[in-house]
């Protein structure tokens, strides 16, 4: 799981009580019979954002990019854009631009005349039209394409010109509908950059829909975990690793163990609890400073690389537990091992590979010490 830290010039507009938000979804309710796809969804979105709404079929994240397009009315609940109400307002009449998976150029256009096909809508003077176009292809990198049509093209190239066409009439949002899903997973980490590079460049603000956990960690400013038409959590990528709110959003971003238990014990001086798991055999020390009821049924989140492996026993460990490797996945620069544990839980590892070997660093049937600090573990609510 990756994501990209921008640089320090970066602006982070929601951490700022007194910013105002460019896009403001408020109770957005869309029904369809009895199904809900977004139900009573609120959203603040801020201008150059690059925004991610994350989630798997049936989440409700394309629906809610439908209804910000105008493609759907909502049943109930307001849609602001730049402070203006646009609830009846047609999706012509909106200052978005919506950039589809399939990309839908015309094949019988060249590229400059796709990219120049929403400017003549507009009735654009010809001289500007030509000026723009010139633009948006030193923008996407590909100035000597312009006269080629688009099954001249490879799919990252038509990709960039469905991305030229759509900024052409500058809107103020562009939404992006499964961007990248067409390429393959080379292109589509090179595209990634290339899409981010764009946002920035120009700043207008980016809302993209995806089902691509690391598609979204790796390019958004910030995302929203969709579930059965609600969000979950809003955060940055990396607070949502790092501190998900719900066992739904750690198990759906990235790999994690989950382990069931019951509050034992609570320290609130060290800002600790001890949860009784019987998977494990015994209990879980976690940082968690709120209180929480003695008894009270909680999940514990321990990502696989906050695990150590050793094969000496680590007594003064937070987090102990001993068993021995029954699987093992090779990825290159890390390898994957499930570890099943004297009580029969299985936990998955994480250890990467610092130095070059052909060979894992563990065998079938090792026995294994795997520890972890209280800091690593996560308590949420079942």
């Amino acid at each position: 799981m990756s994501t990209v830290i921008r640089g320090p010039a970066a602006v982070e507009p929601w951490r700022d009580p007194n910013a105002r938000p460019f896009v403001r979804i408020q109770n957005v309710t869309k029904t369809y019979g009895k199904v809900y796809a977004c139900d009573d969804v609120s959203l603040d979105i801020y201008q150059g954002e690059l925004f991610a709404l994350l989630g798997g079929s049936g989440s409700g994240k394309s629906t809610l990019l439908r209804v910000l397009a105008g493609f759907e009315k909502p049943d109930r609940g307001t849609v602001l854009i730049d402070g203006v109400d646009v609830g009846d307002l047609p999706p012509y009449e909106r200052p978005v631009n919506m950039m589809f998976q399939s990309y839908a150029l015309f094949p019988h256009m060249t590229v400059e005349q796709n990219i120049a096909f929403g400017l003549k809508q507009d009735r654009m003077p010809a001289a500007q039209i030509r000026e723009r176009v010139a633009q948006m292809l030193e923008l996407v990198q590909m100035p000597e394409l312009g006269r080629r049509k688009p099954d001249q093209l490879s799919g990252g190239q038509r990709q960039r010109v469905a991305l030229a066409r759509a900024l052409a009439k500058q809107p103020k949002i562009l939404l992006l509908d499964e961007p990248l899903g067409a390429l393959d997973k080379r292109l589509r980490e090179h595209t990634q950059f290339e899409l981010m590079r764009i946002q920035e460049s120009v700043g207008t603000t980016f809302i993209m829909v995806t089902h691509d956990q690391e598609e979204a960690m790796t390019m958004a400013s910030r995302l929203a975990v969709m579930d059965h038409g609600r969000i979950v959590q809003v955060s940055t990528p990396a607070a949502l690793y790092e501190y998900p709110a719900t066992r739904f959003v750690a198990e759906f971003i990235g790999a994690v163990n989950i382990f069931d238990g019951r509050v034992a014990s609570q320290d609130a001086v060290a800002g600790t609890v001890r949860v009784a798991c019987d998977a494990l055999g015994g209990e879980i020390l976690a940082r968690h400073a709120d209180p929480i009821p003695v008894g009270t049924q909680v999940s514990v989140a321990v990502r696989p690389e906050k695990i150590d492996v050793h094969e000496e026993a680590r007594p003064t460990a937070d987090n102990v537990a001993h068993g021995k490797v029954v699987e093992i996945a090779y990825l290159g620069d890390v390898s994957i091992y499930q570890v099943k544990t004297d009580s029969g839980a299985i936990i998955r590892v994480q250890e990467t590979h610092v130095a070059r070997s052909s060979e894992p660093h563990y065998e079938w049937d090792d026995m294994l010490y795997l520890t972890w600090d209280a800091s690593s573990a996560i308590v949420l609510p079942t």
